[in-house]
């Protein structure tokens, strides 16, 4: 083979004489076609000379080399390793396409074949939806069809951007994107949600933004499939596809996005493998092998001047027709620049030199073919290659930012194609129970983030459910008014109907004949044309983490829907279909970055947790950051109790103690007095006569809730009714009687006018004395404030309080957890435990409320008896920050607000009912150093505390049962556990 190559090689030089003084007319043509030259940098000397030098130092056919780009894999055995070093060397190879593998596996190969390359390897990878569609451990940006339904191209740019910089972490120079077909067949088994939409300009804004994103970023873009795949209905890969349109058709609509992309400095283009007999009528003919297509059209009617690439050789639209070898020189022919997936590339360079001497093509060409493939691989900085650096490079390959760009992508696409009489997003009124389907696949993210709405119960069928599944999900769901359906299981492939089931589809017909379904589904658009006449559709486009968190944020109003359906997908469903759906500002769901927070160093939340877990603090908590309306940052730790029973989950409930003094008495409170039903400058008596006699009639409303009333800490009610350490049986029953139904705790229940007893020690208690030379009372913190103000409210209001706050805030939130007596409704598996009382109720004390004044009341006390998750108290606090309006309701108002949280006198740091920093700089109180002075909250004794800071819009949660076993444990004050992490929360916010 070798003697025939050089007999070859001798025959060239001879042609390369008489070639060398046309050359030199051809040089000044050169220089001025340069200025339209895409591959051509500002450093043009420098990147002339270094071609000049690969020249100088490498015979011709070394630099045939450059031609050819072979496929490599990070996931397979040495014997390819060594079969694609063998090339590098022996046949001086021009690149590599990288496919399957892992990132660190794949820069490790790099380092090792560019160590062998006497010239710098070009790096390709096929990666239309980031390295993800070729490399495991990496993120995955969305596909195409996804792209197309975003109302701007900005986010597309950014993705364009974030791409090259991944890239250019693994050492690569060419990403064959983006796809540029106008997807015009809604059957096309190849492209389909590969393209961006089904219209010309559509197709050719979005491809844009990705090919300059990608190239003002210094990786080269590649727009395909030359000269357009959209309209197909069989597989180049596997067939040579037909299309029959005419000339004047393709250039109207599947150029159209090319000429954009030319005009706009495109760097590559890849042709396709089609036969289109209206542009090359010989039989069988390839466009990658017309020259018609690829010189006379692309180069010169179109006046590219970038690379031109083959697809893949090895596709059987070529392969089946010709012989490897053969199949290079044809498309090297046609005008191609780099023959891709070559599949035997010493036998192409030999037939390739016998092509030249043949007179086929002359060497010049070739060799000016050679000059572009290492201009460009100037431009894309290969000259400057070094080794990549592979330490932490899948966390620099995934970092925060890119996460939060995947997040933003997916959002801006959902698309809500029908919403009959506008009732999504859901407002307060439809907060009745609701149930969830999926059907088809795993939606537990969906499900998941449903309940953060809403009370749901979640249920599943497969795919395709016998008749009788169908029926008993039919029972199953016959309570709810309104069931959200989510599709799963949806496929790409149109000829075998998208994976979707006939019966399916009937039956969520059916459903909807009866109730409010809700569609959602999670897949290729052009499935949504089996549920087009259901009256409230929304489309995903893609199936995965992102789009089911993301779903219910939209069917709830806590983000805005704005995708727009970029192909019709039947007659009633059209393009263009969507647009902007309102949100209603509920809590939506991020991370940090999205927020100008710091992931890092929020991450330092997680040693503290763990170490505080290890010390014993408490056996497990929950801590959860929101800012500017959105949780960016929810994580439970550690476990239920110290024997590791059961995990901690963010949906645990726990006792929210003294919480339950700001989150239902105040917020009560708060509520009578936004609508004048109580004065702040009034005595206590004009709302609760029987105290006018007692030394609690003349304590002034504002001065109780300050804590500056006189009022004794506290008073344990629970010693009047123990003896000997027992229970006095006048007081207690081990099961529920007659005039004995007050629950305690598990199996004891109090005497029903016990609560009657503790209101009557609680009036006749004494007052504190004042401090001498003062007409007013000092503060001390009081238990007795909210016993006194419960009976205000149902006095007031005619309603027990647990009534009250349930149907004025927590339902018309949406925040079912949050509640008094929480096993009377949920099971006790979600509810973490507190103390092992010996003293009072001689056993565990778990799913009843750990303060025993509040148990002898029936769990239901203005202090404590409120359980909660972490979300509930975000959304209650979010309430606040809003100015009293959360989603479509309107609860209390700024004024109101702002009054009961400001610090009320020079006493304390406290305002009315809540808790505050200490004024004083450098002092936090119960609160962080750094939490400005306007935050307001409180603590809870179980281990809990709720901070809001309206100057930074920010909401702090921390949950734990740190009484368990033993209220005696004190490491979490002691340590000041919650205020290190609330420092840490504001040190994590970027300054600008």
């Amino acid at each position: 083979m070798r003697i025939k190559v050089w007999a070859i090689l001798i025959g060239v030089l001879v042609v390369f004489q008489a070639d060398a003084v046309l050359g030199l007319e051809k040089a000044g043509d050169d220089k001025r076609r340069e200025d339209r030259d895409p591959l051509v940098t500002k450093d043009q000397r420098k990147q002339r000379a270094w071609v000049d030098s690969v020249f100088q130092n490498s015979s011709f056919e070394e630099r045939l080399g450059q031609l050819f780009m072979v496929a490599a894999y990070s996931n397979k055995d040495q014997k390819h390793k060594a079969e694609i070093a063998k090339l590098i060397e022996e046949e001086n190879l021009g690149g590599l396409i990288f496919f399957q593998g892992g990132p660190v596996r794949q820069a490790q190969l790099t380092n090792y074949y560019q160590s062998l390359s006497k010239v710098p390897l070009f790096i390709a990878m096929d990666a239309e939806w980031g390295i993800s569609m070729r490399l495991d451990s990496v993120l995955h940006f969305p596909k195409a069809m996804t792209l197309g339904a975003l109302p701007s191209e900005e986010l597309i740019y950014d993705m364009g951007k974030e791409m090259a910089r991944q890239f250019k972490e693994l050492g690569m120079h060419i990403n064959f994107a983006p796809v540029v077909d106008v997807n015009s067949n809604p059957n096309n088994p190849v492209i389909g949600y590969r393209a961006f939409g089904e219209e010309k300009r559509l197709v050719a804004k979005k491809s844009l933004a990705y090919m300059k994103g990608l190239q003002d970023h210094g990786v080269i873009a590649n727009a395909k499939h030359f000269p357009g795949h959209g309209d197909t209905e069989s597989d180049s890969h596997y067939t040579l596809p037909v299309i029959r349109h005419s000339e004047n058709r393709i250039k109207d609509i599947d150029l159209y996005p090319y000429r954009e992309l030319i005009d706009n400095d495109l760097m590559s283009v890849m042709v396709a493998h089609l036969h289109i007999p209206s542009l090359d009528s010989e039989k069988n003919k390839a466009t990658t092998l017309s020259k018609y297509v690829v010189t006379d059209l692309l180069k010169k009617q179109m006046n590219f001047n970038g690379l031109v690439f083959t697809d893949a050789l090895n596709m059987r639209g070529v392969a089946n027709f010709y012989k490897p070898g053969e199949v290079d020189v044809l498309a090297l022919l046609a005008g191609n620049d780099i023959l891709l997936y070559s599949q035997d590339v010493p036998k192409a360079k030999s037939m390739i030199l016998q092509a030249i001497a043949e007179g086929k093509i002359s060497q010049q060409e070739v060799e000016d073919r050679i000059r572009k493939i290492l201009k460009a691989k100037y431009w894309a900085g290969a000259h400057e290659h070094k080794p990549i650096d592979t330490r932490n490079l899948l966390q620099r390959l995934n970092n925060p930012e890119t996460e939060l760009l995947v997040e933003n992508l997916h959002a801006q696409s959902i698309t809500v194609t029908s919403n009959k009489n506008n009732f999504l997003p859901i407002k307060y009124l439809d907060l009745q129970e609701m149930a969830s389907l999926t059907i088809g696949g795993d939606g537990k993210e969906f499900q998941r983030k449903l309940s953060k709405y809403n009370k749901f119960n979640h249920y599943e069928i497969q795919k395709g459910a016998d008749a009788a599944t169908l029926s008993a999900t039919e029972k199953k769901l016959n309570p709810y008014n309104t069931v959200v359906v989510g599709i799963m299981g949806v496929t790409n492939s149109p000829s075998r109907g998208f994976g979707i089931n006939p019966s399916d589809i009937n039956f969520i017909k059916k459903l909807s004949k009866e109730k409010t379904v809700i569609t959602v589904l999670f897949g290729n658009a052009y499935a949504a044309k089996y549920i087009n006449d259901l009256p409230y559709n929304i489309l995903t486009f893609e199936n995965n983490e992102y789009t089911q968190g993301l779903v219910p944020e939209i069917i709830f109003g806590a983000r805005d829907a704005n995708g727009i359906l970029p192909v019709s997908v039947s007659e009633d469903l059209r393009i263009g279909s969507g647009g902007y759906m309102k949100g209603m500002g509920r809590l939506s769901y991020s991370i940090p970055e999205s927020q100008g927070m710091n992931s890092s160093k929020l991450a330092e939340i997680d040693l503290i947790m763990e170490k505080s877990i290890a010390k014993k603090a408490f056996p497990g908590g929950v801590v959860l950051v929101a800012k500017n309306g959105q949780v960016v940052f929810e994580k439970a730790y550690g476990y239920h109790d110290f024997k590791n029973s059961q995990k901690v989950t963010t949906e645990t409930i726990y006792d929210l103690a003294s919480i339950t003094k700001v989150l239902a008495t105040t917020q009560a409170v708060m509520f009578l007095a936004s609508r004048n039903l109580i004065d702040m400058d009034r005595p206590i008596s004009q709302y609760l006569p029987e105290l006018k006699s007692t030394n609690k009639g003349n304590l002034i409303l504002k001065d109780i809730l300050a804590h500056e009333a006189g009022l004794v800490a506290f008073i344990p009610h629970y010693a009047k009714t123990v003896e000997a350490g027992q229970w006095k049986r006048e007081y207690y029953r081990d099961k529920p009687e007659l005039g004995y139904s007050l629950p305690v705790s598990n199996d004891m229940y109090a005497k029903e006018s016990l609560r009657d007893s503790i209101w009557h020690w609680t009036i006749k208690s004494d007052l504190r004395k004042k401090e001498p030379g003062r007409a007013k009372y000092g503060y001390v913190y009081s238990d007795l404030t909210m016993y006194l103000l419960q009976e205000l409210v149902e006095k007031v209001t005619n309603q027990p309080l647990d009534e009250f706050v349930s149907q004025n805030f927590y339902e018309p939130l949406g925040i079912y957890t949050m509640s008094f007596n929480p096993t009377q409704k949920y099971p006790i598996q979600w509810i973490a435990p507190t103390e092992d009382d010996i003293t009072f109720r001689k056993r565990l004390v778990h799913g009843y409320v750990h303060d025993p004044g509040a148990a002898m009341y029936g769990g239901v006390a203005g202090h404590a008896g409120l359980f909660g998750k972490a979300n509930d108290l975000a959304v209650m606090m979010q309430l606040m920050l809003n100015g009293g309006k959360y989603g479509d309701v309107e609860i209390l108002d700024q004024k109101t607000i702002t009054e009961f949280t400001k610090r009320q006198s020079t006493q304390s740091r406290r305002g009315w009912g809540w808790d505050k920093p200490e004024p004083e700089k450098g002092k936090g109180g119960s609160a962080g150093v750094l939490a400005s002075k306007s935050t307001f909250g409180h603590t809870g004794f179980t281990g809990t505390c709720v901070w809001a800071d309206p100057e930074n819009d920010l909401i702090y949660v921390f949950l734990s049962n740190r009484v368990h076993p033993n209220a005696n444990n004190n490491i979490l004050l002691k340590d000041g556990i919650r205020t290190e992490i609330h420092d840490i929360i504001y040190n994590s916010i970027i300054k600008s």
